[in-house]
């Protein structure tokens, strides 16, 4: 069946996000003298529960941490790390492609879209997107609710519907919805297994899209 939409996940596919964050994480558990445990982090990436899990996993390193307290400095120190990103390499032309194949285009993410659609704005890529789909309004991956919705929002079926993300969480979620998925790992997720994918890329400048599509 020809393709006819594509949906990406945001952080860390998009753009490398995770690695901002990550090292937020990072510098806040060092500031209170503990190391962030890398496993942690991976049983949490790509899902809604990050934030809450960081902060309860330092509060049980440090007793009595207010991580309400911490929450603003820890925000305002990702969003400075932020500023200087762009999408990943390749992103655009993929976008630009798929632009051109008369592709319909959507965004299914565990984040709110509080976080997802001004990073879409900043990053100059907004436009290129029929549907935002967004973890405060949808089950979070790795539930397929989020695909399920990019699909009834773009009218399209799963078959005709490619997925790229870049955990394994959300490739969870796009094969339960029933899409092909093309993970496109990040420095952060490379070493996960991605063995339920139905393609793996080391980066999007690694083959042009039309190679992924089907017609």
């Amino acid at each position: 069946m020809p393709t006819r939409a594509l949906v990406f996940d945001f952080d860390g596919t998009l753009a490398d996000t995770e690695s901002a964050v990550l090292q937020s994480w990072r510098e806040l558990f060092l500031d209170h003298g503990v190391e962030l445990p890398m496993e942690a982090w991976y049983a949490v990436i790509g899902t809604q529960h990050t934030t809450p899990a960081m902060f309860a996993l330092l509060a049980e390193h440090v007793p009595g941490i207010d991580p309400e307290a911490l929450r603003p400095k820890s925000k305002a120190r990702v969003y400075e790390l932020l500023d200087e990103l762009g999408p990943r390499d390749g992103v655009r032309t993929y976008l630009e492609t798929a632009k051109q194949h008369g592709l319909k285009l959507a965004v299914a993410s565990s984040s709110s879209g509080a976080w997802v659609n001004p990073h879409l704005e900043r990053l100059g890529i907004a436009p290129y997107f029929d549907a935002v789909l967004t973890g405060d309004l949808h089950k979070a991956k790795p539930d397929p609710d989020l695909y399920l919705a990019a699909l009834a929002a773009l009218g399209t079926t799963a078959a005709e519907t490619i997925a790229f993300e870049d955990t394994p969480h959300g490739v969870t979620s796009a094969k339960a919805a029933g899409l092909t998925c093309v993970a496109v790992p990040n420095a952060i997720t490379e070493s996960l297994d991605f063995g339920q994918a139905d393609v793996v890329l080391p980066s999007f400048t690694a083959k042009p899209l039309e190679a992924l599509l089907t017609h």
